[in-house]
């Protein structure tokens, strides 16, 4: 993997890149399209290269559990799996230790509001999540058909390894947003001894292994995660772990945060894809991001379109005769009206899934697009 900016913004900390990889270059910043299972959801991959889409990103986890490290590389690795010849990463399955772990006992995402009854310090030093099993070596999950399953350091870079994509991350724990200061200390001492055995275990020439930061919203340990990260002389950077709780804290932690991580390396923040996150983000100096927001939405019978999120689950859209935006010039757009994709949605026609989804990622990566162009001509 090769790591090169092109140009910093006068404007802002902005900056244009060009990421890359043994499967094609990446211009930066830019959307890393969510495909968990080996598959956007709903898409073709020839279909996800259609809307833009120029790099993905597949989940550790879930493709040990189903179909199986093994079986992937047997078939060629993730490439030739799942036809895809474009850039690829994968996630540790750091991530899962968050989502099955204390995010389903809270009921909460990387980024928390204040709601009745919950508080910023729910997870003390001591709390153990009741669905997953953390210790100084690693995790123990319980799988969906009900084994108990172990992953560590070593575990998720063989399987990572084996899954055969262009950057792989190393094995961390994901803090939820409502922890202590105690509890992410601890945390991220073992999310830092994780990462050396990463580092260490690591053999594939191919693969360019990103260490991921820690810390929380607690700058301190922020700091002290980014200086021992980066003293591990990983090739490029993940910025991991909750983010706050709130959008403007955020910018705030990721602004922090990038102020002790060498320049000309590579920082990737996952899991955060709104809209305004992706110009945040982009703003800060971020050069790559993934998020599930544009096809899990679409799932859900939403568009992202240049007049606001449209529910195309809302009886009203039944009788317009519009196109879904009339500034887009994605193939949904430029062929099917909104009455069509609001009956496909309420019938809970797939059909109607699909059509969501080119058209969010499409509008999305158009977006980052245009944010490219504007540093380009010194407007950003």
């Amino acid at each position: 993997m090769e790591f090169k900016i092109l140009k910093q913004s006068k404007k802002s900390r902005a900056r244009l890149g060009i990421l890359k990889t043994a499967h094609g270059e990446v211009e930066t910043p830019t959307l890393v399209t969510v495909a968990t299972q080996a598959v956007v959801k709903t898409l073709t991959a020839e279909e996800a290269v259609s809307v833009k889409s120029p790099m993905l990103i597949c989940n550790t986890y879930h493709l040990h559990e189903r179909p199986n490290e093994k079986i992937v590389a047997r078939a060629g690795g993730l490439h030739q799996f799942m036809n895809w010849s474009g850039p690829l990463m994968t996630d540790s399955g750091g991530f899962q230790v968050f989502s099955f772990g204390f995010g389903r006992d809270l009921g909460v995402g990387k980024m928390v509001k204040y709601f009745p009854g919950q508080t910023p310090n729910q997870v003390e030093q001591n709390s153990k999540p009741a669905f997953v099993k953390i210790s100084p070596d690693g995790v123990i999950f319980k799988r969906s058909n009900g084994d108990k399953e172990f992953l560590g350091p070593k575990e998720s870079i063989k399987i990572q390894e084996k899954l055969g994509a262009d950057i792989i991350f190393a094995f961390d724990e994901c803090t939820p947003p409502l922890a202590t200061y105690d509890y992410v200390k601890g945390s991220l001492e073992r999310t830092h001894t994780w990462a050396k055995i990463c580092r260490q275990v690591h053999h594939r020439k191919d693969q360019a292994l990103f260490g991921i930061v820690q810390g929380s919203r607690y700058l301190d340990l922020r700091e002290a995660s980014a200086k021992f990260i980066d003293a591990l002389d990983f090739p490029g950077f993940g910025i991991g772990g909750d983010l706050g709780l709130d959008k403007k804290e955020m910018g705030k932690i990721i602004e922090f945060t990038l102020k002790f991580l060498p320049n000309h390396k590579p920082r990737h923040l996952l899991g955060i894809g709104y809209l305004e996150d992706i110009e945040t983000a982009f703003e800060l100096g971020i050069d790559t991001f993934d998020c599930t927001v544009p096809t899990q939405y679409a799932r859900h019978g939403a568009a992202f379109t240049s007049a606001g999120r449209l529910d195309l689950r809302k009886k009203k859209f039944l009788t317009s005769k519009l196109p879904l935006d009339k500034k887009c010039e994605c193939p949904v757009c430029g062929t099917y009206r909104l009455n069509y994709l609001a009956h496909l949605i309420q019938a809970r026609e797939i059909t109607g899934l699909k059509l969501l989804t080119l058209h969010n990622l499409y509008f999305f990566n158009t977006f980052v697009e245009r944010l490219r162009q504007k540093v380009k001509n010194d407007l950003y």
